[in-house]
């Protein structure tokens, strides 16, 4: 299974994980290095509505709403 976990490192390598993992047995992992904060922080209202919308946006009513600006392309 592969999982991605945030973590920071220090200027000394020391590598500290944002969430505790638990692994039944030693496993290879990739670091890549990022060298910013991230630009764009991602709403959690937004991501946990997204299911809830998605009931409403994905029926043939609304997609026939929206149908003429498919045409424009």
């Amino acid at each position: 299974m592969i999982r991605t976990v945030e973590a920071k490192i220090d200027i000394s390598g020391k590598i500290f994980l944002s969430e505790p993992i638990k692994l039944l047995y030693p496993c290879r992992a990739l670091v890549t290095i990022l060298d910013q904060e991230p630009l764009v922080s991602v709403n959690e209202e937004t991501l946990l509505s997204e299911s809830s919308l998605a009931e409403d946006w994905n029926r043939p009513e609304e997609d026939s709403a929206w149908d003429y600006l498919q045409k424009a392309l």
